[in-house]
């Protein structure tokens, strides 16, 4: 599974797919389509830190 380390921090943290996409700034299904391939590391950085602020 891609991007498995993400979608792991998005469980543990409590949170749904549709909370991170909406603070990231784009919609859930583009935040889907997102996590198909594997994020470079900027992006996953931006995803974590969007994570953090959520919790």
């Amino acid at each position: 599974m891609k991007n498995k380390d993400i979608r792991e921090a998005i469980s543990k943290a409590g949170l749904r797919h549709w909370q991170v996409a909406e603070a990231y700034g784009i919609h859930e299904g583009n935040f889907s389509r997102l996590l198909r391939k594997e994020l470079s590391p900027d992006q996953k950085e931006k995803v974590f830190l969007v994570i953090q602020k959520l919790k």
